[in-house]
């Protein structure tokens, strides 16, 4: 591998610092090393390592020309840092696209269905989705609700699939993450949740919400057990 950095100057670097990153696929940490140099021989080693914060990495970040440029946060976001972005929207009405083998959830694609109010959050290009039971902006100890839809987990990650994904985690991309997910379509149950407390289950609920003007029955929503505050801080 080649890398070139231009400076503008002529400047002499030393390795002083190295960073160390380890994983297990599920959560990451960092320490820091110094560089010593061996008496002998001359060559370099990692001396002790130590924790790093994520309050350093960001500064870190920063200082290597990577910091998050300012954003005019509009009404509907509620959380923002530079991993993750978590927004709502009022109840509305959406075209819904249904996939798979089930006639049953054929016969309702590309309906018109009444939403419930909702809250999205994308943290390392991963979508979750959570469901309000009133169409107001939530508070940090609101409880939030399963959002009633295929594709989606107990924790309420959002499986891809055919949708769209954007490119960019910004203020000016919620929109297409928005568009991407009810342009998508819904094909399958993702793990063992309860979407729905309607006796008819997922499809039995949609199929009376095809092509109603009145608002998203609530009380069909399940408890997700986890505030918003859960929502936004949980890794």
């Amino acid at each position: 591998m080649e890398a070139r950095v231009v400076i503008g100057a002529s400047r002499t670097f030393a390795l002083k610092n190295a960073v160390l990153l380890y994983g297990d696929g599920m959560s990451m940490f960092a320490t820091l090393h110094s560089v010593m140099i061996r008496a002998k021989s001359g060559a370099p080693h990692l001396g002790p390592g130590q924790a790093l914060t994520t309050a350093f990495l960001r500064t870190l970040a920063e200082g290597l020309g990577t910091r998050i440029t300012a954003e005019i946060f509009p009404e509907n976001v509620l959380a923002r840092t530079p991993e993750t972005i978590t927004w709502w929207t009022r109840a509305r009405r959406e075209v819904m696209f249904f996939g798979g083998v089930d006639p049953d959830a054929c016969a309702l694609d590309g309906g018109a269905y009444p939403h419930p109010a909702l809250v999205f959050r994308v943290t390392r290009r991963e979508l979750f989705v959570r469901a309000l039971e009133r169409d107001e902006r939530p508070a940090g100890e609101t409880p939030l609700k399963t959002a009633p839809y295929w594709n989606c987990d107990a924790a309420g990650r959002v499986c891809l699939g055919s949708m769209r994904v954007p490119d960019q985690t910004t203020v000016e991309s919620i929109s297409d993450w928005q568009a991407g997910f009810f342009r998508s379509r819904f094909t399958h149950a993702n793990g063992a949740v309860r979407l729905t407390n309607h006796t008819g289950g997922f499809l039995g609920l949609w199929k009376i919400l095809k092509g109603s003007q009145d608002p998203f029955p609530a009380e069909f929503l399940t408890d997700a057990k986890e505030t918003l505050r859960q929502f936004v801080e949980r890794e």
